[in-house]
């Protein structure tokens, strides 16, 4: 039967029997060699590393030399190598006197005929893996297989024989601290550091040797420390690999909580967010709360961020198509930006066109069935309305007889409770024949100042001194028949910068208009439309 590694450390303690040759059955040799962080190196098991930056920094430099030295051709051997030896039997025997604590042993000669000399792997020949100083340590190796799948396939696949009761670990002078702390934490369930350095250090070294306990505990404990931009930065890009995946995920997912909220104003900090990796940007573009104009802005960030990235066209291309893209909520852009999206160079013709596509259908779709998208789990993500300073529209335009647009606004009815007593929301910005326009809906006074009412205005954007006569129509869905029943109409020319509405659309108090008898929410949702038609200019 198969042991269940992923159990938590809250069991027995065998803290008495580290390293303790009364309740041990095997010595394992710990071979510390040079490696490419060597000894006094910057960042060795998180010595000389200051902060996470530092380690963060040594980090991607040891990932660089790797990556350079194997399109050179060289290669380092694995820094977890294991070696079998067979001993004699009676290396257990008593021998009278008390074990020593740890045993250091000074590294073999390399000789030149033969014995620890030559060997025809030629990554053992390589400077990096000379030895440094040996280990060795007093093990239970039932012990250690309750905790590890490495530890259980090498001590019940690898050590078949009797008097086979060495094993041998080559690591680095950067893992050492961290595996002695990880032999410890398996005997004892628990570590004697909460220096964020090391602890990545062993996070990494736990996930090496399959300690899934130890993963966990050093994720909870770096989720105990206060989170920056750098350490969330570095959570994000730890290894991949599926044991760690699981084990890490709470300190993943709080590290993109933390990133989220700190850069939830993308406007307020975009000169900051505009060098922070693609991880970082991608946690950040997941959030619903990110406080953005519209979606439109969200678009035109990730295009401004990606050229900056990625100078390559293929590359930009890439990792648009595959990573930023799909967090983009194209259903939520405007017409007049989804075109542009058409246009744009840097995206595959293809996938924008879907995109485009899949956002104009959304939209034409019934207001049901837009929100089962937005609260299905398969495609809230996609359909999902952000926190954004205007509100979406629909609109749909018309060329003839005269310029025309209808405009649709819905609100929900937590946002018109919000607006007492003086709040304001903004639309998103229309355009028609050539010039923007938009919709507010107010909490105000009525025109004789008696009580709070609901009120409704239509605004022009700047223009210069741009001369426009507008006729508009305000219209609610109201029940039992959920029509829409004009509410005001007018006319008003427009100078660029002014609004024109009526303070009290529905002619009765706010708590009338917020009853829960109310008229004009249907099924919480006030659906409000505005018909704009230019018959001169």
């Amino acid at each position: 039967m198969e042991p269940d590694f992923s159990r938590a450390s809250g069991g027995p303690s065998y803290e008495f029997a580290f390293n303790s040759v009364n309740f041990s059955d095997r010595v394992l040799r710990i071979e510390i060699v040079a490696g490419d962080d060597g000894p006094g190196a910057k960042g060795a098991a998180g010595e000389g590393c200051s902060s996470i930056a530092d380690w963060a920094r040594h980090r991607k430099r040891r990932r660089e030399d790797l990556r350079r030295d194997k399109e050179c051709g060289k290669y380092m051997l694995e820094p977890s190598t294991v070696k079998i030896e067979a001993e004699e039997c009676d290396t257990y025997e008593e021998t009278g006197e008390e074990p020593v604590a740890m045993i250091e042993e000074s590294p073999p000669d390399i000789g030149q005929d033969g014995g620890d000399g030559e060997n025809s792997d030629s990554s053992w020949n390589m400077e990096c893996n000379q030895v440094l100083r040996v280990k060795s340590i007093y093990i239970s190796s039932a012990i250690l297989a309750a905790k590890s799948p490495f530890f259980y396939k090498l001590f019940s696949n690898g050590m078949k024989e009797s008097d086979q009761r060495h094993a041998t670990l080559r690591i680095t002078t950067s893992e050492e601290s961290a595996l002695m702390e990880l032999l410890s934490f398996i005997y004892s369930g628990k570590l004697t550091t909460n220096e964020p350095t090391l602890l990545l250090d062993i996070l990494m070294i736990s996930d090496k040797f399959e300690v899934v306990s130890c993963m966990r505990h050093c994720s909870q404990l770096l989720r105990s420390l206060p989170m920056t931009t750098e350490s969330a930065l570095l959570y994000l890009d730890l290894p991949s690999s599926i044991s760690m995946a699981a084990a890490v995920q709470p300190l993943t997912d709080a590290a993109k909580e933390f990133l989220a909220n700190k850069y939830k104003d993308l406007t307020k900090f975009q000169d900051e967010v505009m060098n922070i990796p693609l991880a970082g940007i991608e946690a950040i573009l997941c959030s619903n709360d990110l406080q953005v104009a519209s979606e439109d802005a969200v678009y035109d960030f990730v295009i401004k961020w990606v050229r900056a990235q990625y100078p390559r066209t293929e590359e930009r291309r890439e990792i648009l198509g595959t990573r930023l893209l799909p967090l983009v909520r194209f259903s939520h852009m405007t017409c007049r930006k989804l075109r542009k999206v058409l246009a744009c160079s840097d995206l595959d013709h293809e996938q924008a066109s879907k995109s485009v596509t899949d956002a104009l259908l959304y939209k034409a779709d019934a207001p049901h069935r837009q929100r089962a998208l937005a609260a299905d789990v398969l495609t809230c993500r996609k359909y999902t309305e952000r926190a954004y300073k205007y509100r979406p529209l629909k609109v749909v335009e018309f060329d003839q007889p005269y310029p025309q647009c209808i405009a649709y606004l819905d609100l929900k009815r937590e946002e018109c409770s919000r607006l007492f007593p003086s709040g304001r929301i903004y639309s998103q910005a229309f355009h028609l024949a050539g010039q923007g326009f938009f919709l507010s809906a107010h909490c105000n006074m009525d025109q004789q100042s008696a009580f709070h009412c609901f009120g409704l205005f239509l605004g022009m954007q700047e223009k210069g001194s741009t001369s426009v006569t507008v006729d508009y129509e305000f219209a609610a869905r109201t029940r039992p028949s959920g029509d829409f029943v004009s509410k005001y109409k007018g006319y008003y020319t427009f100078t660029g910068g002014k609004a024109v509405g009526y303070r009290n659309l529905f002619a009765i108090p706010w708590p009338s208009f917020m009853a829960d008898d109310s008229l004009f929410f249907i099924d919480g949702v006030l659906h409000l439309r505005a018909e704009l038609t230019i018959k001169q200019s």
